[in-house]
């Protein structure tokens, strides 16, 4: 019997050489329908190609289309999670901008090493907040903070972004409860707890909510369900919170970065290593019985390799947060990520799951 991967090789050569004769063959003559119908003269077949082809090209290679921009004077924001990875970087690029940022940082009172570099800019644009989304307390200190610290509380809060969040990993038998529940904690009840917060003050401004999502909130993964079912909540709580915003003004957008493990650091092969033994010496016998040491030690090779894997710059996730907060017109889903994850995420969400099942697992 054919080997897994060479079945999955041969399944993705067989569908895209039925795609080349699908659109070599069936689609310039529904394009010539489409023309006859619209009272144009027929095309040729080349023609029509070349047509499809420039428009693809242009949909490709075009820069982003200029929406107009907001004035930034007297406009702040809010961010949180900005000890490291996103947050960090993108309190730093905002502040250059000229915003006002407050910077939620879970590490403050402990100095950590992300908070005290932001405070060290000594400026009165840049204002460090000890922030832990998970207390509701701490939430409401950090909100009330920036309400008595900003320009002119009437005209309230321009920007929250919700950044803040972990990541881990694991098959559904080796994955307690507590971890489900830790991840959503902060990656989903943490953004829903803050955006309720600040929202009377992104309504003043008619501002945005900016909510960091992942390619895992549309798509699932295998070893991935703890991190996928908190991002999946942070795009509905998103699309809910945009039909009702609407009515106030106030803009929301998602960001859905695909794989910057290595820029981010959010999961490391120490990180790996370390939840690996927390897996095993936490699963019941009968689960590790039944999957075996063998197989626990192939999955956890792969996140291994994964931890070394994705992009290694965040300014494709840092120029899509500033254009949602920054645009007249901020679209409400941006995807910075690779060709083949952005093109994985087409398939998996537009094909039947027995076709792209097929192709990916």
């Amino acid at each position: 019997m054919a080997s897994l991967p060479l079945v999955r090789a041969a399944l993705l050569v067989s569908f895209s050489a039925l795609l080349t004769v699908v659109l070599g063959f069936g689609l310039p003559a529904l394009l010539n329908v489409v023309a006859r119908f619209c009272g144009f003269p027929e095309t040729s077949v080349t023609e029509c190609i070349v047509v499809l082809y420039l428009l693809f090209v242009l949909y490709v290679a075009t820069p982003r289309i200029p929406r107009g921009l907001v004035e930034v004077k007297g406009k702040a924001v809010f961010i949180t999670g900005c000890d490291s990875g996103f947050g960090h970087a993108l309190a730093i690029h905002l502040h250059k901008l000229g915003f006002t940022v407050f910077a939620g940082c879970l590490l403050k009172d402990k100095g950590g090493e992300g908070a005290k570099e932001l405070e060290e800019f000594h400026s009165d644009r840049m204002k460090v907040v000890q922030l832990d989304v998970c207390s509701e307390e701490l939430v409401n200190q950090a909100v009330e903070y920036v309400r008595d610290n900003l320009e002119d509380a009437e005209k309230g809060l321009w920007a929250v972004v919700n950044n803040a969040g972990v990541s881990t990993f694991g098959e559904v038998e080796f994955t307690s409860m507590d971890t489900y529940k830790q991840v959503s904690e902060v990656n989903l009840w943490g953004t829903i707890r803050v955006t309720k917060a600040v929202l009377p003050l992104i309504r003043r401004a008619k501002g945005r909510v900016v909510n960091l999502a992942s390619m895992y909130g549309c798509m699932g993964n295998a070893l991935r369900s703890p991190y996928c079912v908190s991002k999946y909540g942070v795009e509905a709580f998103s699309d809910c919170l945009r039909y009702e915003m609407k009515a106030w003004g106030v803009k929301v957008s998602i960001i859905e970065p695909g794989n910057f493990i290595v820029a981010t650091g959010i999961l490391t092969r120490d990180i790996v290593a370390n939840t690996a033994n927390k897996l095993w010496n936490e699963a019941p016998s009968v689960v590790k019985e039944d999957y075996g040491k063998a197989h626990f030690e192939h999955h956890m090779a792969l996140m291994r390799s994964y931890c070394n894997s994705g992009q290694k710059d965040v300014i494709p996730v840092l120029d899509d947060i500033t254009d949602a907060i920054m645009s007249k017109r901020p679209y409400t889903r941006y995807r910075p990520m690779e060709p083949h994850w952005w093109i994985r995420v087409q398939l998996i969400t537009h094909l039947p799951a027995a076709i792209s099942d097929r192709l990916y697992f």
